[in-house]
């Protein structure tokens, strides 16, 4: 079977918080048999004519101060629609900038109090994604978030702190192309979570409609 190919961006350079070093061999990892990752902090990838050649596109960019030009945001919306997979991990979201790009992801990043051990809990047994998904416990930034009451959203898991539930990932359609948005993710340990490494790969797999 040829393998698909995925665009991984993130920022190497200068991260607010969260460098795609160490991260970017994780996630090449885990999705190897699958995919070859491509990883870059350039955002001109995102352009429609540099996109096309990918089957799937994710999000790892850690700049909220950097908000998409209107081409490349132009060309992220098209591959979407288009048919194209879009999974955004933890601090991905903050690509949400423009308007158009938050309506893609279903939501914006609100803030997040601080990082420690979270329960994580399926909330959607029946869709793809969480098949044979456990639930399970890791080190994390539990993140909050605004959600676009537009975007229809399938729920997927839920995270518990401070006594209550909150959402931890979703998937929705969008035109022809499918978006999931995964919130764990703070750093290189978390990714060495199985459980979460699981709910990645089959996250990815369903969003660039990969077949198996």
């Amino acid at each position: 079977m040829e393998k698909r190919k995925a665009l991984l961006l993130g920022d190497y350079s200068y991260p607010e918080f969260h460098p795609l070093q160490g991260v970017d061999e994780e996630i090449s990892h885990i999705l190897q048999d699958w995919m070859t990752v491509q990883c870059s902090e350039n955002r001109k990838m995102l352009l429609k004519e540099n996109l096309t050649s990918f089957d799937l596109c994710i999000s790892y960019c850690d700049s909220r101060k950097e908000v998409l030009s209107p081409q490349q945001t132009a060309g992220l919306l098209s591959y979407v629609s288009g048919g194209g997979g879009l999974l955004v991990l933890h601090n991905g979201i903050t690509l949400q900038g423009r308007y158009e790009i938050a309506q893609l992801m279903g939501a914006r990043f609100l803030r997040h109090p601080a990082a420690g051990p979270l329960s994580f809990k399926v909330t959607e047994p029946d869709h793809p994604i969480m098949e044979g998904i456990e639930p399970f416990e890791m080190q994390e930034e539990p993140y909050r978030f605004d959600f676009d009451p537009f975007t229809e959203k399938t729920l997927l898991m839920e995270y518990e702190h401070e006594g209550q539930w909150w959402p931890a990932a979703w998937s929705l359609s969008y035109g022809l192309g499918r978006v999931v948005y995964l919130m764990p993710g703070h750093n290189q340990p978390s990714f060495k979570q199985e459980g979460y490494r699981k709910l990645l790969l089959q996250a990815a797999k369903w969003a660039g409609r990969f077949p198996g």
